[in-house]
C-alpha cells in the first residue's frame, strides 16, 4: 500500500506523490529508518499523526474573507432577538484564526456571550495546541484593517501577539476528523458551520462523504460558510447558495423556505467529472428542466471522437489516475481547437495532480487569458498564489472569482 493511500484513508486528503514522499523522507530522517518500506510497515498511530502533521495545510489568517463573519453576526443577532442562541462550528479550524475571528466579530457587534457557543475542530493536534495557546505572528494579521489587534491582543515580543483570555474561554478546541465525526450524537446540532477550504483537498467520493457529514451536523434552518472555490461542490451535493455578497453562504436544499434569502437552486452541468474539480454552477433558464445531479460521461471510440469527446475521454482518464493519457487527449483537443480554454484548465488540474505546480500555474493562466471569467481556473490560481505567499495576487484573483460568481447568481 502506498503512502498516499495510507494518508487518504487516515485523513481523506488527496496528497500528491511528491508531497507524500517528501513527508516520509523527513520522518525517516527523524526516526532513523533507512528504507520507506520498513518505515511504513512500522507505522504506529502516533507516528501516523506525525506524518499527517507534515502534509496538512494549516494556512489561514485572522478575518480571512471577512464577509462570512459579518453575515454570521447578523444571523446570531436575529436569532437572539427571538430568544434563540446560536451554536457555531469551525471545522477545520487550523490554528484557531477562524473561530477567534468569529468571536471578535460577535463582540464588536455587541452580541452577548450567552447568545452563542463556538466549537472548533482540526485534524492536526499541533494546530489545536497552537489555537489553544492563542499566540500569533505577523502572518496572521493580513487583513486590510488590523485595528482589532489593539482591542483583543497583548503584545508579547517582536511580532508575537496573544489573544485575550476572555475570547479564548469562549471557544472549545478539540482534535478531530470531519470524516469520523459522531454525527449521531450531534445530528442537526449546529446552526452555523464554517467549513472553508477543506473540500479542495478531497477527491469526489470523499467530498460527497464530507458534505453528507456536514449536512447531518447542520440544523435544517442553519447556514454553512464555504470557501469560494467550494461552492460548486456543495451545490452538487444537496446545498443551495444564499444571497449574501462574498460570504459564500449556503443552506440545505430542503431547508425551510422562510429561513433564509436564497437564490434559485443552482445545478452543476453533468459533463465535468475530472477528479478534485468542482463543477461550475450553470444558470438554468426558467422554462428548462434542471439536468440530473450526475450522469456518466460516454466514452466514444477513438475513430469517431470529436473535439468535445476528447475532453470527455480526458476527464475519464484523469478520474482513473491515468494522467499522462489524459494530458495527451487534452493536447489532441488543442491541436483541433487551439483556443479551447477548458483544455488548458484540465491540463492545469492534471499537472497539479502530478505535483507539477509551475506547469499547472502556466496552463491556468492560459485558460483565463482565453476565458477571463473561468471561475474554477481563477479559484485554483488564487489558492496557488496563497500557498506561494503572494497575498496580493491571491486577493486580486479571489475578487475576480467572486465577481464571476455573483454575476452567475444574478443570471
Amino acid at each position: 500500500m502506498t503512502v498516499q493511500t495510507l494518508l487518504r484513508r487516515a485523513t481523506g486528503l488527496s496528497v500528491s506523490k511528491v508531497v507524500a514522499e517528501r513527508a516520509v523522507q523527513q520522518r525517516m530522517e527523524q526516526t532513523g529508518h533507512t528504507g520507506s518500506e520498513a518505515y511504513l510497515q512500522a507505522l504506529t498511530p502516533a507516528e501516523m499523526t506525525q506524518l499527517i502533521e507534515l502534509v496538512v495545510v494549516p494556512e489561514s489568517w485572522l478575518f480571512r474573507d471577512p464577509q462570512a463573519f459579518y453575515t454570521t453576526v447578523d444571523m446570531v443577532r436575529e436569532r437572539w432577538a427571538r430568544g434563540r442562541s446560536t451554536r457555531i462550528l469551525s471545522i477545520p479550524c487550523a490554528g484557531g484564526e477562524e473561530p477567534y475571528s468569529m468571536a471578535m466579530a460577535l463582540r464588536d457587534g455587541g452580541v452577548p456571550k450567552q447568545a452563542f457557543s463556538i466549537d472548533a475542530y482540526d485534524l492536526s493536534p499541533g494546530c489545536i495546541e497552537r489555537a489553544q495557546a492563542g499566540v500569533y505572528g505577523r502572518n496572521a494579521f493580513r487583513a486590510q484593517d488590523v485595528a482589532f489587534r489593539e482591542r483583543y491582543f497583548t503584545h508579547l515580543a517582536d511580532d508575537a501577539y496573544r489573544i485575550m483570555d476572555a475570547l479564548r474561554e469562549q471557544i472549545t478546541f478539540k482534535q478531530g476528523n470531519l470524516l469520523q465525526f459522531d454525527t449521531a450524537s450531534y445530528r442537526h446540532h449546529y446552526d452555523v458551520i464554517f467549513c472553508r477550504n477543506l473540500l479542495i483537498y478531497f477527491d469526489k467520493p470523499t467530498t460527497r462523504a464530507a458534505v453528507e457529514k456536514l449536512s447531518d451536523l447542520l440544523a435544517d434552518d442553519g447556514m454553512l460558510l464555504a470557501g469560494y472555490a467550494e461552492v460548486p461542490a456543495f451545490c452538487q451535493n444537496g446545498f443551495t447558495p444564499l444571497q449574501h455578497r462574498q460570504a459564500f453562504a449556503l443552506k440545505k436544499d430542503d431547508a425551510p423556505a422562510a429561513a433564509h434569502t436564497a437564490i434559485p437552486p443552482v445545478r452543476p452541468t453533468p459533463a465535468r467529472t475530472l477528479r478534485s474539480v468542482p463543477a461550475t454552477p450553470r444558470p438554468v433558464a426558467p422554462s428548462a428542466a434542471a439536468p440530473p445531479r450526475s450522469r456518466p460521461v460516454p466514452v466514444p471510440s477513438s475513430s469517431a471522437a470529436t473535439p468535445v469527446d476528447l475532453l470527455a475521454e480526458a476527464r475519464l482518464l484523469a478520474d482513473r489516475g491515468q494522467l499522462r493519457e489524459a494530458g495527451e487527449k487534452c493536447h489532441a483537443h488543442l491541436a483541433r481547437t487551439p483556443e479551447a480554454a477548458e483544455a488548458y484548465f484540465m491540463l492545469g488540474i492534471i499537472n497539479e495532480l502530478a505535483g507539477k505546480m509551475d506547469l499547472a500555474d502556466d496552463y491556468w493562466r492560459r485558460c483565463i487569458y482565453l476565458q477571463p471569467d473561468h471561475y474554477e481556473a481563477l479559484c485554483h490560481l488564487a489558492l496557488l498564489a496563497e500557498r506561494n505567499g503572494n497575498s496580493t495576487a491571491a486577493a486580486t484573483l479571489r475578487a475576480r472569482a467572486a465577481r464571476v460568481y455573483q454575476r452567475r447568481q444574478a443570471t
